[in-house]
């Protein structure tokens, strides 16, 4: 029967093939040993093989736990945002009397340019 051959080929070149992959060499593929046992066993021998290169999946490693820093009391929350929003307010009324200076100066500089020009109906 030719399917008979055909399968035994197919079966020992997977066999080779496995060899080939793991580096290990069995009785399995000498010449005959094909022929010499059922095909069941050949089956059996290469599962065998191809199950004994196979590791067991390994379990993930476990993650490493975050360090949180402790929760603060609302009174600390409350504490900080009051002086934050003071902070901020001491800012703004800083740029508001440096807005306020910076106009006043150029005002007074504007007046003084003015005041100095010559008329446009001075006399000659």
């Amino acid at each position: 029967m030719k399917w008979i051959r055909e399968r035994d080929a197919l079966i020992a070149q997977t066999m080779a093939f496995v060899q080939s992959v793991t580096g290990k060499k069995d009785d399995v593929l000498r010449p005959g040993a094909l022929s010499d046992s059922p095909a069941a066993t050949v089956e059996g021998v290469v599962l065998e093989a191809v199950m004994a290169e196979i590791k067991p999946p390994q379990p993930p490693p476990q993650p490493q736990p975050i360090q949180l820093s402790p929760p603060r009391a609302s009174s600390e929350v409350r504490t900080e945002m009051q002086a934050r929003i003071a902070n901020f307010r001491k800012h703004q009324e800083r740029f508001e009397r440096e807005r306020e200076e910076y106009c006043a100066e150029t005002l007074t500089k504007l007046r003084a340019a003015i005041r100095d020009a010559p008329g446009p109906l001075a006399k000659k």
